[in-house]
C-alpha cells in the first residue's frame, strides 16, 4: 500500500516543522540576547573593576607623593634641628666665656669660706635686733 499524505497531514507536518524551526530560531535569538546581556554585564563588571583599579592606583600614587613630601619635611626638620643644636652649643660656650671673664660671676671668697650673714652679726642667741 502506498500511503499518500493527505493535505491536512502535510499542513500539520509542514506547520510543525515551521513551528519547530521558529522555536529553534527563538531559542537561538534568546541565547544571543542572553549572551549579549551577559556580555554587557561582564563588560559593566569589567568596567567597574577597571574603574576601581584606576581609583586605587591614583590613591596609591597620591599616598606615595604624600609620603615623599613628609619624608622631605622630616629631613628638613632634622637638618634644622642639627643647626639649632650647634647654635645652642656656640651660644652656651659664649655665655660661659662671658661669665668667667666677668667679676660679677666670680666667687667672692676664692678659698670657699662662707661669708657671714650681716643681719646676724652682733646678735646673740635670744636677742633681737
Amino acid at each position: 500500500m502506498v500511503s499518500i499524505p493527505l493535505s491536512s497531514d502535510e499542513e500539520t507536518s509542514l506547520g510543525a516543522s515551521i513551528f519547530h524551526l521558529s522555536e529553534q530560531t527563538k531559542s537561538s535569538l534568546h541565547q544571543g540576547i542572553d549572551s549579549a546581556v551577559l556580555k554587557d554585564e561582564v563588560t559593566d563588571e569589567e568596567r567597574d573593576e577597571a574603574d576601581e583599579k584606576n581609583r586605587l592606583i591614583n590613591q596609591v600614587l597620591e599616598l606615595q607623593n604624600t609620603l615623599d613630601d613628609l619624608s622631605q619635611r622630616v629631613d628638613a626638620v632634622k637638618d634644622e634641628n642639627l643647626k639649632l643644636k650647634s647654635e645652642n652649643q656656640v651660644l652656651g660656650q659664649y655665655i660661659e666665656n662671658l661669665m668667667s671673664a666677668s667679676s660679677v660671676f666670680q666667687p667672692a671668697n676664692p678659698d670657699g669660706k662662707k661669708r657671714p650673714n650681716p643681719s646676724k652679726l652682733g646678735a646673740k642667741k635670744g636677742e633681737k635686733r
